[in-house]
């Protein structure tokens, strides 16, 4: 149990300190771990294990649509949750069907994004410093 609260206290002061980019790819890595470890669950027929994995990737997939500014970037947004809606759908399937497929398809469309935010993040990251502190140029 003192384990167990270690770790969610461990856990919150991350969340508190990491910035929201560091958020999201830790949001997309967890989202991809979920899927592999969904995938491995439907391959060795373990359903229960597999579905409760499927509905922590559905959680995540659902933090992300809500986190989108549609204001701020209406049509990235909107993209996005197009996305998002797709990965949604595979999520269903892939829990009444048992497919592996329809994760698959997941990973498949989802990785650009992925590698992308695993990029632009720490970029990002750095020219804000640039532009917070002007000596560090």
């Amino acid at each position: 149990m003192m384990q167990a609260d270690a770790i969610s206290r461990y856990k919150q002061v991350v969340v508190s300190t990491s910035t929201p980019g560091e958020l999201l790819n830790a949001l997309y890595n967890g989202l991809f771990r979920y899927l592999r470890q969904a995938r491995l669950m439907i391959e060795k027929n373990e359903r229960g294990k597999a579905a409760e994995r499927v509905s922590h990737a559905r959680a995540i997939i659902v933090e992300l649509e809500i986190a989108l500014d549609h204001e701020v970037y209406p049509e990235l947004c909107a993209n996005l949750s197009g996305l998002y809606g797709f990965c949604l759908d595979r999520l269903r399937l892939a829990t009444r069907e048992n497919s592996t497929q329809a994760i698959d398809e997941i990973l498949r469309v989802l990785e650009p994004l992925r590698v992308a935010w695993e990029i632009a993040v720490p970029k990002a990251t750095a020219e804000q410093g640039r532009a917070d502190n002007p000596r560090r140029r």
